[in-house]
């Protein structure tokens, strides 16, 4: 595949230099103490202050992954011995605070599919209360957006209620319920470490090392005059070269009957052909926060990468969906209707990853036709 010049960083109209690396760092870090600050102003994630805390936590993963990335794409630029020690440690950030709503948004997507798959009539923002017997109405609370019961008031205008249609199966409902117990068990325990590790030394100390980021980048010697774009396309480079290395042929196919060779297998590791495009998604990720360093705050948006992006963060979240549903099967003494069920909800899942590969692929060739 020829290559791809997502962003013709070579014709900038003004060479960005390792000062302008270092005046974006700045930037990121002092993001992420306001973040920091709002976050313990609202206590943490108490009641009083839950969407806040949220909010807050997003946008301290949103700065660290930022300084991480540029981190990574300029090191030549940095200090080794403190960009180096500095990278593990925002990214073991990032993904402790990224964990809760990683769980919270599975599960979310998997009650939204079983819901789907049962053909209830139920609206995006809406979900169904999967603990209640089959046939009856949700009247409580569950996890996510759980609130309204299909075929209720809520309902799509002019749509009636239809018992047979408007509840889940038995299976479908004790696959709900099963997945709802593993997956908030799960949200809790990640809620506790969060919690955990933002008390912990370790924290305190990144936090500090961002605090002195705020006000002094650790540039060498020569950084501060030195072009930026050269480092730039190496990871716009390392990006097409990995793209190129997908299976977009095989992506473009309706249905990817390879994707589940491995679909019986008992090993609960991550399937096997999902590596390379999770990989695609993180030197995306870097190629994004790279244009960032280069263009400032003037950082034109192309829907194209957008898209490109946007795919790939469904694939991402349909694959470990896939998984999640695939480890609950894996429960013992649950009955043939639930692993049914959830055998349905697996293949519904690995389904929704190849439509995100097709998309994924329909952007990037629409890239490569529109590049200059």
């Amino acid at each position: 595949m020829a290559q791809q010049h997502l962003d013709p960083t070579d014709s900038a109209a003004v060479v960005a230099t390792g000062d302008a690396l270092a005046g974006y760092l700045r930037a990121q870090a002092t993001e992420f103490l306001r973040a920091l600050r709002a976050h313990r102003e609202t206590g943490g994630g108490t009641a009083n202050g839950a969407e806040e805390s949220v909010d807050a936590a997003r946008l301290l993963r949103r700065s660290a992954r930022r300084i991480s990335g540029s981190l990574h794409t300029f090191r030549s630029l940095l200090d080794p011995d403190w960009s180096e020690e500095m990278r593990p440690e925002l990214a073991w950030l990032s993904g402790t605070l990224g964990l809760e709503h990683a769980y919270e948004a599975r599960l979310e997507r998997l009650l939204l599919a079983l819901h789907r798959l049962s053909g209830a009539a139920v609206l995006p923002a809406q979900a169904v209360d999967l603990a209640v017997p089959a046939g009856s109405r949700a009247a409580g609370t569950a996890p996510a957006q759980a609130k309204a019961a299909a075929g209720s008031p809520g309902g799509p205008a002019g749509a009636t209620a239809a018992p047979e249609r408007g509840s889940l199966t038995v299976g479908a409902a004790k696959a709900g319920a099963l997945l709802e117990r593993q997956l908030t068990l799960a949200r809790t325990r990640a809620h506790s470490t969060a919690l955990q590790a933002l008390g912990s030394s370790r924290f305190h100390a990144v936090a500090d090392k961002v605090a002195l980021l705020a006000s002094d980048v650790p540039l060498t010697p020569t950084a501060p005059t030195a072009d930026l774009r050269p480092l730039a396309a190496a990871a716009q480079e390392r990006l097409t070269d990995a793209v190129a290395a997908l299976p977009l042929v095989t992506a473009g196919h309706p249905y990817n009957a390879e994707a589940l060779v491995h679909g019986l297998s008992p090993d609960p590791s991550p399937h096997p052909q999902d590596g390379p495009w999770h990989q695609v998604r993180l030197l995306l990720r870097l190629h994004r926060y790279a244009r960032e360093v280069l263009h400032g705050g003037n950082n034109p948006v192309d829907v194209r990468l957008l898209a490109a992006g946007q795919a790939l963060n469904r694939h991402r979240d349909a694959s470990e969906a896939a998984a999640a549903a695939a480890q609950a099967a894996r429960t013992p003494r649950i009955t043939p209707a639930t692993a049914y069920a959830l055998g349905v909800l697996h293949a519904d899942q690995r389904h929704e990853v190849e439509a995100a590969r097709f998309a994924f692929q329909q952007a990037w060739q629409k890239q490569t036709v529109n590049a200059p």
